[in-house]
């Protein structure tokens, strides 16, 4: 009996993945529990593993593709196993598009004329962004010509149509596609007036006036289009820095006890990081002022509990900040053994959605890096997010005399709207104090 190979569901708050590489291709052998394909979410690429042994008989959605949570995207069975029912029931669920019973096309000039797709029995397969891009570009697409597994008509194929259409550059036509345009109110330069990217920009369809023009590039000068990640990044920043009122404090605090704490701790075999010190520390801290573990909704101000502490990680495409759930429960060695754990699986692209999901504070450490201090943006919704700086002896006045102490500066990031400058300096006091004898939240 075949098996149908949906698109997983990684967390509470995916609700679609993007199919970047299939490791297997249709008609070989796939064994369960095997890789299968890559796929990418808002923030990880992770690679799926077969859910059945046999043959991979059909790949629904093709690379490339965006395919929602739970959708079929390919189905295996045994070698020349009759699929044509099970095609037939996705295509009535809407899971695989079937040539519709009346083409949208509203004249002969408006429409593609390719070759017919020679699809067996009558069948005619196209992916739901590929159908989408269709209609809204008026194209036929039962004319087109599936580039696909067996024919399987994708939203490149769609793309290409319409240029062909309207003399239009692929990259052109996918903007077109995506800002809704209308191909036919856009004059082109290129030869035989085909429209380019410039084109589009230049009609100001694409470029309004509160976005930048069309770039041109230098024989010098590389594009570097974004990844998910590094988009998700791009756009949770200028959302966190448009949607909230972030203000700055900071304060030095010696460390000196700090490093007294992990050395001997290190010398029972607990082994913890200044970050794991700064975690129990800041975590007893917001208990004490819960403002900074709030959020701002449309309703009001939302106070937490729990304290989800959260971490940023440097990985290669950008970063992520897992979370250590309920970090008020932990002792300082849980949560350096938590803390190890999400840190490893974050590197080694195993974390999943959930780790890195509903956190209500940040920390960020740059002081490995050696940087003094700095500015950090906070990961919305939440209200507050801990800069760390690196430690440093450095020469302080105490009863009048100058002494080394090993310093480090705390930068504190936080929502205006719902902390006051005051509560924020009492915050940092408040942890000032803490990392001065910290034995008392071992």
């Amino acid at each position: 009996m075949a098996t149908k190979v949906i698109m997983p569901k990684q967390g509470l708050l995916m609700t679609e993945g993007h199919i970047t590489k299939w490791l297997i291709s249709e008609g070989d052998q796939v064994i369960q529990d095997e890789p299968l394909f890559e796929m990418e979410t808002d923030k990880l690429t992770i690679t799926i593993d077969s859910p059945a042994s046999g043959v991979l008989l059909k790949i629904i959605s093709a690379a490339g593709e965006t395919v929602p949570v739970t959708e079929t995207i390919a189905v295996i069975g045994e070698a020349g196993e009759d699929i044509s029912g099970l095609l037939a029931e996705l295509s009535d669920s809407g899971e695989v598009s079937e040539q519709p019973e009346t083409p949208s096309a509203s004249s002969e000039e408006e429409t593609v004329r390719v070759q017919e797709s020679s699809t067996a029995g009558g069948r005619f397969f196209i992916t739901p962004r590929a159908k989408m891009r269709a209609g809204e570009n008026n194209i036929d697409y039962t004319k087109l010509t599936g580039t696909g597994p067996e024919g399987l008509v994708t939203e490149a194929d769609v793309l290409s149509a319409v240029a062909n259409k309207v003399k239009t550059t692929p990259v052109a036509a996918k903007i077109i596609a995506e800002e809704n345009l209308s191909a036919q109110d856009i004059s082109g330069s290129g030869v035989g007036g085909r429209i380019m990217k410039r084109d589009v920009a230049d009609a100001g369809r694409v470029a309004a006036s509160d976005a930048p023009p069309a770039f041109s590039f230098a024989d010098q000068e590389q594009l570097i289009p974004f990844s998910g990640m590094r988009k998700v990044i791009s756009e949770r920043m200028m959302q966190s820095l448009q949607g909230s009122a972030q203000a700055n404090n900071r304060i030095k605090v010696d460390m000196s006890e700090a490093i007294n704490l992990r050395t001997k701790m290190k010398e029972t075999g607990v082994k913890v990081s200044y970050n794991d010190i700064l975690i129990r520390v800041v975590t007893a801290a917001l208990r004490e002022y819960p403002y900074l573990n709030g959020s701002v909704v449309e309703e009001g101000i939302v106070l937490k509990n729990y304290v989800n502490m959260g971490l940023a990680v440097s990985v290669p495409n950008g970063l992520l900040v897992p979370n250590i759930k309920n970090a008020e429960r932990l002792t300082l060695k849980e949560i350096a053994e938590k803390s190890a754990d999400l840190i490893e699986k974050t590197l080694n692209g195993s974390l999943s959605q959930e780790e890195y999901s509903n956190g209500t504070f940040t920390i960020s450490n740059l002081g490995m890096f050696d940087i003094d201090e700095f500015t950090a943006i906070i990961n919305p919704p939440e209200s507050g997010i801990l800069g760390v700086g690196k430690i440093e002896k450095t020469p302080v006045v105490i009863d009048d005399e100058i002494v080394i102490k090993p310093m480090m500066t705390l930068s504190l990031t936080y929502d205006h709207r719902i902390v006051d400058g005051a509560l924020a300096a009492q915050f940092l006091q408040y942890i000032k104090k803490l990392l001065a004898n910290p034995y008392l939240l071992i």
